[in-house]
């Protein structure tokens, strides 16, 4: 049976199964769309879960320090998704708003320099790089903040959890909700900047952040950049989480070691934890990566020639870029690497206790 050559170049349904399944496709590029968020949301799923188990399972620790642990593990999972629901996610949607209308938000020139040789703007390789590297790069921005406030949160959230110092709970409560409600007003019930109507990310402040992504976007210097840059993409989602884990460690070991909140001979253990699961991490993180992303590639080649005709190939292949780096780190920093790092903690702990009686 003869077959026609433009119909075996299309994109034919007689692949079958996990190749083109339409709800992978569809969750690649969601997950393309909104990697920080993906990012986010795991991080609250295993510190708010798996960690604390992983930490309350560690043997021959101290009890308080394994609840020190577990807030830590908590407040950090919490602080993280609330940032970046508030700052993340108005960045995804800008980008997803430049991405159905770039003529609105982009110089004709830089539709030209980022689409390069693509047939469209959507399927250039340097325009995918240079947008995902923006949605990625909220999260090292808002590294800082983060550390500042999950060492705000470890000492009410204690309170809550183990029950410690329980008749303040009730005022630091308290305390929180007027400043939340003073500082942010734009998630303020009371705010109104749109006629009495809720404010939404895809009305104006959507459109606002797609106007200043857009500025980024057509700075020649930020081009030149993603056009040199733009073969390394498969790495863009794993660099973006060690420089980001790298700046909150720091930022939380100087928090931690500055707060008055948390108990003084329980700071070393904290921070000990939390330095020795980063460094834990940064270690075999790349390792396990490197290897995974050969076989991650073989399944990509395979994949791409599959759907080589589908305009939102570029979208899949970043999702898969953002999942194996993201599902590689949170197994090791929440699901394995906090027994080590605990126990390891409580013992510099000791011995450095030791060490100060002598």
């Amino acid at each position: 049976m003869k077959i026609n050559n433009d119909t075996a170049n299309k994109y034919s349904p007689s692949y079958k199964g996990i190749w083109n399944n339409k709800a992978l496709l569809k969750g690649l590029e969601t997950i393309s769309e909104h990697g920080t968020t993906f990012v986010a949301a795991t991080t609250l799923i295993m510190s708010a879960g798996i960690r604390p188990i992983a930490i309350s399972l560690t043997p021959d620790t101290d009890k308080k320090n394994k609840q020190y642990a577990v807030t830590n593990s908590i407040a950090s999972g919490i602080i993280k998704f609330g940032l970046v629901e508030a700052i993340a996610l108005p960045v995804e949607n800008a980008v997803k708003q430049i991405d159905k209308t770039p003529k609105q938000y982009l110089s004709p020139k830089t539709v030209r320099n980022l689409q390069s040789n693509a047939k469209s703007l959507k399927e250039s390789r340097v325009y995918n790089f240079a947008t995902q590297l923006l949605k990625q790069s909220s999260g090292f921005i808002t590294a800082i903040p983060k550390s500042a406030l999950t060492v705000a949160l470890i000492p009410p959230l204690m309170d809550i959890l183990f029950n410690r110092k329980k008749e303040n709970n009730k005022k630091e409560k308290g305390k929180e909700i007027s400043a939340y409600n003073t500082y942010n007003p734009v998630f303020s019930p009371n705010f109104d900047n749109n006629n009495g109507n809720t404010p939404s990310f895809k009305g104006a402040l959507s459109n606002q952040a797609a106007k200043g992504i857009g500025k980024i976007l057509n700075a020649d210097s930020f081009q030149k950049f993603a056009k040199k840059c733009s073969g390394k993409d498969a790495d863009i989602a794993r660099n973006m989480s060690m420089a980001t884990d790298l700046l909150l460690t720091s930022s939380f070991i100087y928090r931690t070691s500055k707060s008055d909140k948390i108990e003084q001979d329980r700071k070393k253990a904290l921070i000990a934890n939390n330095v020795i699961s980063t460094g834990l991490t940064l270690l075999g993180g790349y390792s396990i990566d490197n290897i995974i992303k050969k076989n991650t590639g073989k399944f990509i080649k395979k994949f791409s020639e599959i759907n080589k005709n589908d305009p939102k190939l570029n979208k899949y292949i970043e999702g898969i870029n953002i999942v194996r780096p993201t599902l590689i780190f949170a197994g090791l920093y929440y699901g394995i690497l906090p027994i080590f790092s605990t126990y390891l903690a409580d013992k510099t702990d000791k011995f450095t206790r030791k060490e100060i009686q002598k």
